[in-house]
């Protein structure tokens, strides 16, 4: 249990400076493209990505995720699962290249046939990496993982902009893309020990099909809860009003994804580990529920906040109409990264039926939300969407407590604390900064005042995350300056 514990707070740790380090990363180059760039750039781009993501899905297909669940996978297993992806990849990508005027065409952009064609390279590139990557999130390779996302981001978010400063507007978002996914891969082979060889054998594919299937639409559904509007919006919508959604979402996703992803990194090891033991899987889950909330309520609602003042200041009053957009968005991305704690519980368990079920029947109560709706206006959509985002972490709790025995109320005391002490914060600090006009003056103010709110009523309440979060940086810090 204490190497478990040790495992997993090293793990936390390294996870976190990655996510950190990318969406700071994401946020300086963001910043400046969305300087460099118009609305109806991102709009163009933006109407691909769910092509994209779909391929991603299911040239993966939830092989990655069988054998992070195969206590002790072999080199045939993961040969096999690395030539279904790039068979799989080659395969969509000849059929989305042959497609690439239809989307066009549905879209009302003739530019979108030669720009998807070299957009959609990214997912047959990505193909080779996808089994490396998860030999690195089975062995809990998370430092490695974080030095080659930081030099991905780095490369290609310099050749973004450099693009974007040659007025090469959606191009140069386009090359972002393409180089990220190719730095990334050289990356992931660099430090993986494993390598492929021509002994091709689809046998334990076969073997995992039945758990996979399941995750493979499960990830679509994700992929088109995720990206469903930007799709919808850019069949009914001006592509500049899509491009101020795109920038919009983009904001809310990447604080969104900072939590996730650093509980995706180590959430299903983790609970494979705990699984053989209920209780222990139970006090697991728990605490990992309670860090969700600790880092996800402040961050997410934080950044609702403060949006007026950032959009202003950092990408000026072209992106104005994001704003409002930007704010509705947050509050239902500070209740996703719940989704992926209860995601990997029912992974972990092989029950990804569960997995499937919740996020299949979440798309279709989305979708016919948005259609009941479409006549009523993006803001209108884009708060119901993000309502049904609160309202489904209740969907997931019912569907996975009996796992673990875990009952509503104990859910609702873990996360309470958090979000009633973030909602007490962000109000004091509203109150206190109200009256500042200039606005980079505002946004500074506010982002200070928060974080030291928000720590001094952790500290009073006593609050066990906070005080184990402290103690752990402060051994680490520790050793580090020994």
């Amino acid at each position: 249990m204490d190497n478990l514990k040790q495992k997993t707070a090293s793990s936390i740790f390294w996870s976190a400076l990655n996510n950190g380090t990318a969406q700071l990363l994401n946020i300086v180059i963001g910043i400046f493209l969305a300087r460099l760039l118009s609305p109806t750039d991102y709009g163009i781009v933006g109407v691909l990505t769910i092509f994209t993501l779909l391929a991603g899905n299911i040239q993966s297909s939830g092989f990655t995720q069988a054998l992070i669940n195969i206590k002790q996978p072999t080199h045939r297993d993961y040969n096999s699962v690395f030539w279904f992806n790039v068979t799989a990849g080659a395969t969509l990508y000849v059929i989305l290249f042959f497609c690439a005027p239809l989307i066009a065409q549905f879209f009302h952009q003739p530019c979108l046939v030669s720009l998807s064609r070299f957009v959609f390279l990214g997912f047959l590139i990505a193909a080779f990496g996808i089994t490396p990557n998860g030999y690195m999130v089975k062995n809990m390779m998370n430092r490695e993982i974080a030095v080659v996302n930081l030099a991905a981001l780095l490369i290609s978010g310099a050749i973004g902009v450099y693009l974007a400063f040659k007025q090469m507007a959606y191009w140069s978002l386009a090359w972002q893309q393409v180089i990220y996914i190719t730095i990334l891969n050289i990356g992931r082979f660099y430090y993986v020990k494993w390598k492929p060889s021509f002994n091709i054998d689809f046998g334990p594919v076969r073997q995992m099909f039945s758990f996979s299937v399941k995750i493979l639409f499960t990830t679509i559904a994700t992929t088109l809860s995720l990206n469903i509007l930007t799709f919808i919006f850019g069949r009914i919508f001006p592509i500049k009003t899509v491009g101020d959604y795109s920038q919009a979402n983009k904001w809310s996703v990447m604080a969104s994804t900072f939590v996730s992803g650093t509980l995706a990194q180590i959430a299903q090891t983790v609970l494979v580990q705990a699984s053989t033991e209920k209780e222990r899987e139970n006090r697991v889950f728990r605490k990992m529920t309670r860090f969700t909330a600790f880092i996800s309520f402040p961050a997410l609602l934080g950044l609702a906040m403060v949006s007026h003042e950032f959009i202003l200041t950092t990408i000026t009053e072209k992106w104005l109409q994001a704003i409002p957009m930007m704010q509705i968005l947050c509050v239902g991305a500070a209740f996703i990264p719940f989704y992926t704690l209860f995601q990997n519980l029912a992974i972990s368990n092989s029950r990804s039926d569960i997995y499937m079920w919740c996020t299949l029947t979440q798309i279709v109560v989305q979708i016919a939300l948005v259609l009941a709706l479409r006549n009523h206006g993006i803001i209108i959509l884009i708060a119901s969407y993000s309502a049904l985002n609160v309202v489904w972490v209740a969907v997931w709790l019912l569907a996975t407590r009996r796992l673990i025995s875990l009952r509503v109320t104990d859910f609702l005391a873990d996360v309470a604390p958090y979000f009633f002490i973030t909602i007490a914060t962000l109000a004091a600090t509203w109150l206190a900064t109200s009256w500042i006009e200039s606005n980079i003056v505002l946004l500074i103010s506010r982002i200070i005042i928060a974080t030291g709110i928000y720590c001094l009523l952790m500290a009073v309440f006593r609050i066990d995350i906070f005080s184990e979060s402290w103690q752990f940086f402060s051994r680490k810090f520790h050793i580090k300056k020994s």
